[in-house]
């Protein structure tokens, strides 16, 4: 893994990898070569949503691949210990597969989110994606609003 930042969340420390790009919703996405014309990206979770969700034990999709996608387009959902969500498409493309083995035992987000833990593959060009740098300064805007949200302070 590459070069790492960071981002306090309170008493707890996300760390970003700089080997990647990151998307609002909280996904990271590496790109990677397997042959393919187009750009193609492995998409997971990052470690601030990973430390939001805590301990993810169910992992549902609403569509199968290969399907065409638009940005923030539903799907799937995830529950937590802490958090049921949906999940949104973080850019458009075309999903090409999911990783299998999370629908046997979605833990592994929870262990090796940055590895083993991560979602599906896309291909598309990346549009939308954050440098990490960018990613953490979102971080830092929205900050406020989240510890607000997790405390049930938000109207």
């Amino acid at each position: 893994m590459s070069q790492l930042l960071v981002f306090a969340m309170g008493e707890f420390k996300a760390n970003f990898p700089t080997d990647r790009h990151y998307a609002k919703n909280h996904m990271w996405a590496q790109r990677h070569a397997d042959g393919a014309e187009t750009d193609s990206w492995r998409f997971g979770f990052t470690a601030y949503a990973v430390r939001l969700l805590q301990d993810v034990y169910f992992l549902d999709w609403a569509l199968d691949a290969p399907v065409a996608l638009a940005e923030r387009q539903e799907i799937g959902a995830i529950e937590s210990k802490k958090a049921e969500s949906d999940l949104f498409a973080p850019m458009h493309g075309e999903l090409v597969r999911f990783n299998d083995t999370l629908m046997r035992d979605p833990s592994m987000i929870n262990v090796d989110n940055y590895g083993a833990g991560w979602l599906f593959d896309m291909s598309g060009g990346g549009d939308g994606l954050l440098s990490p740098d960018d990613y953490l300064a979102h971080l830092a805007e929205v900050w406020e609003v989240t510890q607000r949200t997790i405390k049930g302070q938000l109207n």
